[in-house]
């Protein structure tokens, strides 16, 4: 049987062909049944006895050379401990005895968490660090030979190489650009693990851990700079608005009867409310009068003023 066919792993694995592990069993279970059959010839249970013999040599021959693998998986083989090649999904058949299967490989994606405690940054920063490694198996054959297990290798790996990038790298990058954090991690664990026939596929950053006075010191920091920042706005709100009314009290001067239509603007934006009451009390002039900021005597005294400059009273002063 040829399992080239059967292995579904990538990579250039040296494929193993069973076909004469196979030949092998049938001829150790026609020698079974013809040693059993001379030894029963002069009986008269003879062909009994042989087929009895063959039965129990095939469930032995079958518990030692069959190998059945599932879709994801891949065995090395070994002859007389040495590699001949790879296994993959399916019925495979082995030479009893002579060859035997110690490693299996799982060929799909494998996800592997992976943490750092305590691991100094560059600016001395504390940080614990949770990460999750994303791989798989692209050469069972180096996986097999170059490491002797690689799944807790690969697992240190990431874990050296995680300390090594926390300890090249700055707080304030680690907790701002995790996804670059992890693409340096993943690119140094790939460095590291090529030549075991493995792929490093990604690294996701979890969580970035820092000791508690340094939470509160970031949080009372981030205040501070919020605060400033409000009282900056605010200031430049009140700036703007002493400008507005500048330019607004500059339009009333120059127009009294402005600043009195604003007043009873007011006055009637103030009446909407339906629970304030407003008592009108006169003044100088003759009936009620509408208060306005510098009251009736002040608009009376103002106009006379301006009546001074009027044609009419220029003629009467000549």
């Amino acid at each position: 049987m040829d399992d080239s066919k059967n292995a579904g792993g990538p990579g250039p694995e040296k494929k193993y062909t069973g076909s004469v592990a196979v030949l092998v069993d049938v001829i150790i279970l026609a020698v079974v049944a013809v040693v059993v059959f001379w030894y029963t010839i002069y009986s008269a249970y003879a062909v009994l006895y042989t087929l009895i013999a063959f039965f129990i040599a095939l469930l032995f021959v079958a518990g030692l050379s069959i190998r059945v693998l599932s879709q994801w998986n891949m065995m090395a083989v070994l002859r007389l401990g040495k590699y001949v090649g790879v296994i993959g999904p399916g019925l495979n058949f082995i030479m009893p005895i002579i060859e035997s299967t110690p490693v299996k490989i799982d060929i799909r994606v494998i996800s592997t968490p992976f943490r750092a405690e305590k691991t100094l940054t560059k600016d001395n920063v504390p940080v614990d660090v949770d990460a999750i490694l994303f791989w798989k198996v692209e050469d069972a054959e180096k996986a097999i030979l170059n490491v002797q297990t690689y799944y807790d290798s690969v697992l240190l790996a990431s874990q050296t190489a995680m300390r090594d990038i926390i300890g090249k790298s700055v707080l304030a990058d680690m907790l701002a650009g995790r996804d670059i954090i992890g693409k340096d991690i993943q690119k140094l664990i790939e460095d590291r693990v090529t030549n075991w026939g493995i792929d490093a596929i990604s690294v996701e950053i979890r969580d970035v851990t820092i000791p508690g006075e340094l939470q509160n010191a970031m949080a009372r920091v981030a205040t501070s700079d919020r605060e400033k920042q409000a009282r900056v706005i605010l200031a430049e709100s009140e700036s703007l608005a002493a400008d507005k009314m500048l330019e607004a009290a500059n339009k009333y001067k120059a127009n009294p009867q402005a600043m009195q239509l604003r007043a009873l603007n007011m006055m009637y934006e103030i009446s909407l409310a339906g629970k304030n009451v407003m008592v009108f009390i006169p003044t100088e002039s003759k009936g009620l009068s509408l208060p306005i900021p510098f009251g009736v005597s002040g608009i009376t005294n103002y106009m006379k003023g301006q009546g001074k400059n009027t044609p009419a009273q220029k003629q009467g002063q000549k």
